[in-house]
């Protein structure tokens, strides 16, 4: 067990699911709330939930510039779903007023699946996830719409991007916390021990 820390941002989306997929993946997990739990983690999930809402909270709680700066300075993070939207540099369709963290040069297209009532599991291969494909489960998820260079697909649905990466940030449209399988977890517990 290493003394890597990854934290949970728990300010709305499915913390509880994050936090118990990567102990099951053999991280130690904690959420975080305030700038100075965040300051305590090596690496950072970002849960799915509503982008719009998870926008707004981080700024009120004043997370928004302290995770600007974590991510610039190379912290590793994990988005899925909604976290995914947060860790892009662009949105085609924000909401009024909403604002990322960015780090992952591409662009996503909110909702781009669907309603909540078109949800729907895939198995998808993805790159560096070791052992068969990984179950899917897309719920009111965005799609990569394009990417810089320096980003690189990792997952495909339907001929769009996924699952990404692009140095120490990851992020997945889809919600593998879901599934009790924390393979994808595990990868990203295996990107913050080797950043630290």
């Amino acid at each position: 067990m290493s003394s890597t820390v990854i934290g949970v941002l728990a300010l709305q989306g499915d913390v509880r699911e994050h936090l118990a997929a990567l102990e099951g993946a053999g991280a130690a997990a904690r959420p975080v709330r305030r700038p100075a739990e965040l300051a305590g983690v090596d690496g950072l999930v970002i849960p799915g939930g509503e982008s719009t809402t998870m926008s707004k909270l981080a700024a009120a709680f004043g997370l928004l510039e302290p995770l600007r700066a974590r991510v610039r300075e190379g912290m590793p993070a994990y988005g899925s779903c909604a976290g995914m939207i947060m860790l892009a540099d662009k949105i085609l369709d924000p909401r009024s007023g909403q604002e990322t963290i960015g780090g992952i040069d591409m662009i996503v297209r909110r909702n781009a699946f669907g309603r909540q009532n078109e949800s729907f599991e895939a198995a998808l291969e993805m790159d560096g996830v070791p052992g068969g494909p990984v179950e899917g489960v897309f719920i009111r998820a965005p799609w990569v719409e394009s990417t810089g260079a320096a980003v690189r697909t990792l997952a495909a649905y339907d001929g769009h991007p996924v699952a990404v990466r692009q140095g120490n940030l990851l992020a997945t449209a889809f919600h593998p916390e879901l599934t009790g399988d924390h393979r994808v977890h595990a990868a990203f517990a295996e990107l913050v021990r080797a950043a630290a």
